[in-house]
């Protein structure tokens, strides 16, 4: 049940964060809005629930994971420039998920 809170409580301040902000993109800003929020959110959640270990190793997939997910969005923003939406869409989603992989690898 707490996950189900969690995710709308997330999916709630993704929404109000894009349609509060003036920027012209709007999924940009609205994204850079809501990832201080929601790191205060999850450390919390994460210090109640987790051993100091498990905490760092959390921590340091969450790392990864941000940095993906500037890669993702970036990928999508440049790809713009050369194709249509939905296809770069999916190869931004293919370079995220072999940067994935990569990371899986490394770690």
């Amino acid at each position: 049940m707490s996950f189900l809170i969690q995710f709308f409580i997330g999916g709630t301040v993704m929404v109000a964060a894009a349609f509060l902000s003036k920027s012209k993109y709007l999924f940009l800003s609205g994204v850079i809005t809501l990832l201080p929020i929601m790191t205060l959110l999850n450390i919390q959640l994460q210090l109640k629930n987790m051993s100091a270990d498990d905490f760092r190793a959390a921590q340091k997939n969450g790392i990864f994971g941000a940095f993906g997910a500037v890669i993702f969005i970036s990928s999508i923003f440049i790809l713009t420039n050369w194709f249509k939406g939905s296809h770069s869409v999916i190869r931004a989603f293919l370079i995220y998920i072999c940067y994935m992989i990569a990371c899986k690898c490394l770690l």
